[in-house]
């Protein structure tokens, strides 16, 4: 720190030139502040508009980025979920182990994303369970299509490129390559537009309208985060 490479314009120009969009991270060292940042997850545009940024907004900082082996930065959180516009739908950004904190994917679905790019990095290890489980629960809870890479450091490392949807996991590979995958948005948005009936089961392999009043109820979960930031200011104090 601080980072000496800034890949967005290149990445920009790339995504521009061949027509494509690209997400990718990156690094946002925080000017006057010794080794702190921010972690982004990017996306470039193919008509060359400028870099949509995600900062990580959890956990709290600082984390595991001080003093790490393959790291060393003061990591600061964001605190904007945000969700942008493409051309074939809205997308959102999250990071590798927000997987695990299902508030961030469903502050996104609310906000009408229906793609959530979640790559990651590093070998899992024993955490390789619960995350390849998390991805696609993020997916089925959400009814959105949920895509992860990795990136890895040796070549003794374990990587998941993954896309999963609300019914199916569309593709899973645990080789190094590019890989090519066909999702459907229209039913994402069926899935959402409609409600769960008898017999449904018949052509849905999920629940319909999960973002719907017909299975939210804000009005029992209002209470409880009231609750739980007042403890957790408390904490802080």
């Amino acid at each position: 720190m601080p980072a000496s490479f800034d890949p967005r314009p290149a990445v920009r120009e790339a995504a521009a030139r061949h027509r494509v969009h690209v997400v990718f991270g990156t690094l946002e060292p925080l000017e006057g502040e010794t080794k702190a940042a921010y972690t982004l997850v990017c996306l470039a545009y193919p008509d060359g508009r400028p870099v949509a940024e995600y900062r990580r907004t959890h956990p709290r900082g600082p984390w595991i980025y001080l003093g790490g082996r393959r790291w060393d930065f003061r990591y600061v959180p964001g605190d904007v979920l945000p969700v942008f516009e493409t051309e074939f739908g809205k997308v959102g950004l999250a990071m590798c182990s927000e997987v695990y904190v299902p508030e961030v994917a469903r502050a996104l679905a609310l906000q009408g994303a229906e793609l959530l790019f979640l790559p990651a990095g590093v070998d899992k290890k024993r955490l390789w369970a619960t995350w390849r489980a998390l991805i696609w629960a993020r997916a089925i809870e959400n009814l959105a299509v949920v895509v992860t890479t990795q990136n890895l450091f040796t070549p003794e490392e374990r990587g998941l490129a993954m896309v999963a949807g609300p019914e199916e996991i569309l593709l899973e590979s645990t080789a190094a390559g590019m890989f090519v995958v066909d999702v459907s948005l229209e039913r994402v948005r069926y899935l959402r537009a409609t409600r769960d009936e008898l017999g449904a089961w018949e052509h849905c392999a999920t629940k319909q309208g999960l973002l719907s009043d017909q299975w939210l109820r804000p009005e029992l979960y209002e209470g409880m985060y009231r609750t739980l930031r007042a403890e957790v200011t408390a904490q802080r104090e």
